[in-house]
């Protein structure tokens, strides 16, 4: 696979749930933020705001990590996860402080952030952890699961358009303003409508759905 080196297979806590399991915040940490999601396909929006966030917050890099089985999504079947894969790829070949990362799709069942967090801070204990989400899943956060020991392993780094959004007790967050009119569900929704590519996608994306006849009607 291209880009070898790339493609890696490897605060303050919301009540007390999860203390100790994290290392403390340092602030001359490495700065990591981890980007969850499904990807499929990764468009331009979300390198946009992965863009957005590493020079807000001075990230060192941010990790995309497309999930096996999104809890939010319940019984939707996603692309393959070798095409999500090679599509991240192409989309941050030229990026080098973005990197993809497989650990979701290599663990059985549902991903679920809190588990993920857990397991990047004990591959990084020194490290600053963040998590990229949109205002939406922010609003939403209180219902995922065990939201506090996500809490205890990250700060949020949350997008929204508008005003800012109301803050969760416990949580160390930062708001980022800034949006992108991409959407996935668009996006297949066209290519499924017989469109060979679509301006919310990086070239190299669309090439590989062109190649691999992805998002067929």
């Amino acid at each position: 696979m291209k880009n070898a080196g790339k493609h890696l297979t490897a605060g303050t806590a919301w009540g007390t749930a999860g203390a100790g399991k994290c290392a403390s915040f340092m602030s001359e940490a490495r700065k990591i933020a981890l980007f969850g999601g499904t990807f499929d396909p990764v468009h331009l929006g979300h390198v946009h705001l992965a863009g957005l966030a590493r020079e807000a917050l001075g990230l060192d890099e941010v990790r995309f990590l497309p999930c096996r089985i999104s809890p939010h999504k319940a019984g939707l079947e996603p692309t393959a996860a070798a095409d999500r894969l090679e599509m991240l790829e192409r989309a941050t070949a030229a990026l080098p402080w973005a990197l993809v990362d497989d650990f979701e799709l290599r663990h059985e069942g549902v991903s679920f952030s809190c588990e993920t967090a857990e397991a990047m801070q004990a591959r990084w204990p020194a490290a600053r952890l963040f998590w990229i989400m949109g205002g939406d899943q922010w609003a939403a956060l209180p219902q995922w699961r065990d939201p506090e020991r996500l809490a205890a392993c990250v700060e949020f780094i949350v997008f929204s358009r508008g005003d800012k959004p109301l803050p969760h007790a416990g949580c160390v967050w930062h708001w980022v303003p800034g949006t992108h009119p991409a959407s996935a569900t668009a996006i297949r929704e066209a290519l499924a409508q017989g469109q060979r590519t679509h301006p919310w996608l990086a070239p190299a994306v669309a090439a590989w759905i062109v190649r691999r006849k992805l998002y067929r009607g």
